[in-house]
């Protein structure tokens, strides 16, 4: 068996458990990959080759010797540069943090990752501390859309989305603070998870908003989505954030399917403000799905508002120092906001959170009577890199806000959601599926359903 751009990180794993091929085949595969492709998508900031092939070698030995390797076996993955890796310092897309010593232990997610035998090949390109939607580093350079090469890969998970959405790697982390998990995988043709927030740990993350960060898997398919994201499970006591939950496994799960479930389309303010693209992704899902109404999350654009407030207040307080110190190595935009967040007066932090437990709490009642929401991911597909504004239902507005505009107002109260790529022409946009708090396995389960019917799925890279 030979290793090809197109297996899936099950696959691999299936193959490499049963020695059709080894893992040090698969890693060298996927280091040449990188070395073939990155110079064009910008996905990575650092390539982990001996690590890799020494984490192969052992994998390969141990199966040798007939031990239980797990059920990623072999399995090339990346993460966002905002993970602590061992032996890296900790950038988070900065020029600032490269003055940080390495990393003495790799994050928790990492670590569970490997134990479940996947390999680390590298830290991916991402936007400067996470505060960006459009994958744009100014430091790094931007990560590209694998899928044309002059759009956006989104962000601020940017690298993580060009490296899967590429191939380069069946299997990647990325972070989602306000949508930087959703918004490449809309943009790049992708599946993406953003869990429950407190469902995985972000234990030796490098943080942004404490109260809203969550940590998650990109991959090519729900069923290696899946995959990780049962691995990774599981309480740390490092996080404090981080649930008590027993691991509930959701991979047999999947082939259930959507029967029975009540799939309920969302509107008012997520009918507003999309291109024809995104109405027709949605329109797409929703009628696979068999949704047989519309529901209004309420006050949903004051959610959204109330979001931008907490994270411009919280990421400032994260950052005053180096904006004292330091602020000609931020970037401008970056520095900006977060100095604008420094001013923000407390009265309007106190009625953005009073405002955020309404909020939850409203949300919740609508969970009683449905089970899967719809929702646009991004109101467009990929802009082109540097482009500033776009022009939304009459009105001019900046890309680089707006964004996020239908994933704020969901990562605001930490809901579970699943991003899933509809392989339009030219090219692909996403589509959440949205479910209530720790019901990964129903959002799963028809993202799942979705990718059976095809009418979600990971096109081919047409860029590289």
């Amino acid at each position: 068996m030979t290793v090809s751009d197109n297996l899936s990180a099950a696959e691999i794993a299936q193959a490499v458990a049963s020695r059709k091929m080894s893992a040090l085949e698969v890693a060298e595969a996927a280091l040449a990959r990188i070395a073939k492709h990155d110079s064009v998508l910008n996905s990575f900031t650092d390539v982990t080759a001996d690590r890799a092939r020494a984490a192969a070698r052992a994998i390969d030995t141990a199966i040798a010797a007939g031990k239980s390797v797990g059920p990623l076996a072999g399995v090339p993955f990346a993460v966002k540069n905002l993970f602590d890796v061992k032996g890296l310092s900790t950038r988070a897309g900065s020029k600032i943090n490269r003055d940080l010593p390495p990393s003495p232990r790799d994050a928790t997610l990492i670590e569970r990752l490997e134990a479940a035998g996947a390999v680390l090949v590298g830290a991916l390109n991402m936007g400067e501390y996470a505060y960006d939607f459009t994958g744009e580093n100014v430091h790094d350079g931007p990560s590209r859309n694998p899928h044309d090469t002059t759009r956006m890969t989104g962000g601020s998970s940017g690298g993580s989305g060009s490296a899967v959405g590429g191939a380069l790697v069946p299997l990647a982390l990325g972070s989602d603070t306000n949508g930087s998990i959703r918004v490449p995988s809309s943009f790049c043709g992708i599946f993406g998870l953003k869990p429950t927030y407190g469902r995985l740990s972000r234990a030796r993350s490098y943080p942004f908003v404490g109260s809203f960060d969550h940590l998650g898997p990109f991959a090519r398919n729900v069923a290696d989505l899946a995959l990780a994201y049962d691995a990774m499970q599981g309480p740390d006591a490092a996080d404090a954030a981080c649930s008590a939950r027993p691991v509930e496994p959701v991979t047999a799960q999947l082939a259930q399917g959507v029967g029975g479930l009540r799939v309920a389309v969302a509107g008012g303010y997520f009918q507003k403000n999309v291109f024809p693209e995104a109405q027709e992704a949605v329109a797409r899902v929703a009628k696979a799905l068999g949704a047989t109404n519309t529901i209004e999350l309420p006050e949903a654009a004051r959610a959204r508002a109330a979001a931008y407030i907490i994270t411009t207040v919280e990421g400032a307080s994260l950052h005053l120092d180096r904006l004292r110190k330091r602020p000609n190595d931020f970037d401008p935009a970056v520095r900006d906001r977060f100095i604008a967040g420094a001013m923000i007066p407390g009265v309007y932090v106190d009625k953005a959170q009073k405002f955020r437990r309404w909020y939850r709490a409203k949300v919740l009642e609508i969970f009683k009577s449905v089970d899967v929401i719809v929702a646009p991911a991004t109101p467009c597909v990929a802009p082109k890199l540097g482009q500033v504004n776009f022009v939304l239902d009459g009105v001019e507005l900046p890309v680089r806000a707006n964004i996020g505009i239908h994933t704020q107002p969901i990562s605001f109260i930490g809901l579970p959601v699943v991003a899933v790529p509809v392989p339009l022409e030219p090219m692909p946009i996403g589509v959440q599926i949205i479910a209530a708090p720790w019901r990964e396995d129903i959002a799963l389960r028809a993202a799942h359903a979705l990718e059976k019917m095809g009418v979600a799925a990971a096109p081919a890279p047409r860029g590289i």
